[in-house]
């Protein structure tokens, strides 16, 4: 478990780090084993508790500001990138018909699953640490992981319990070269507006317009 000598973790159960970096392929294929999706449960919960603590403590945001700064630290792509500047993706046990076909959503799931077990094997503060170590100096370079603003408008109403609708309002141009505009509306008001190539993207541009408005 070299990987986690640089954070100053001594490991004191090893078969729960084990666990979180064996996948189910790798257990389908080898019995008596379990796979990280228990650990991975445990640790998505104690990274929302410790982003969660982490804005709260340290900046002035309003509840939905803080909730689309955790989204943006939390998401995959986010995970994904602090397990890779770790190494863990290099660790993690796949099956044979799985071992071509390792992604982001595997990698940030062992990530997580990791959380899990140093918790457990660590406590609370030692976990804690561990998140803040590896995320901060992210937070302070203000990386912008999660590029999805559709998903993160959507959570950021769901805060505040607020209606969520996309319009398509216009469509132009030619057949091959098509463009769309669309809007979004949050409780029947128009927030965002966005052009693009297709549907998707247009309401993609427009979450970007409102989350761009929301965040001033």
């Amino acid at each position: 478990m070299s990987f986690l000598e640089k954070y100053g973790i001594q490991v004191n159960n090893k078969s729960l780090y084990e666990t979180a970096l064996t996948h189910s392929s790798y257990t389908n294929e080898h019995k008596n084993l379990d796979n990280y999706e228990r650990l991975e449960f445990l640790g998505d919960a104690v990274l929302e508790l410790v982003t969660s603590e982490y804005f709260y403590l340290h900046s002035d945001f309003k509840e939905g500001e803080m909730t689309k700064h955790r989204a943006n630290y939390v998401c995959e792509k986010a995970l994904a990138t602090y397990a890779k500047e770790m190494g863990l993706d290099s660790e993690i046990r796949l099956g044979v018909g799985q071992i071509h076909h390792l992604n982001d959503t595997i990698v940030a799931d062992v990530f997580e699953a990791m959380v899990g077990a140093i918790y457990l094997d660590q406590g609370f503060l030692v976990a804690r640490k561990y998140i803040l170590d590896i995320m901060v100096p992210y937070i302070e370079k203000e990386t912008y992981f999660n590029m999805d603003f559709k998903t993160i408008l959507q959570e950021y109403v769901q805060t505040d319990r607020k209606s969520l609708e996309y319009e398509v309002i216009k469509e132009y141009g030619e057949a091959h070269n098509k463009r769309f505009e669309a809007i979004v509306k949050i409780d029947n008001i128009i927030y965002g507006k966005g052009v693009g190539k297709s549907k998707k993207e247009a309401e993609q541009m427009a979450a970007r317009d409102a989350y761009n408005k929301s965040a001033q």
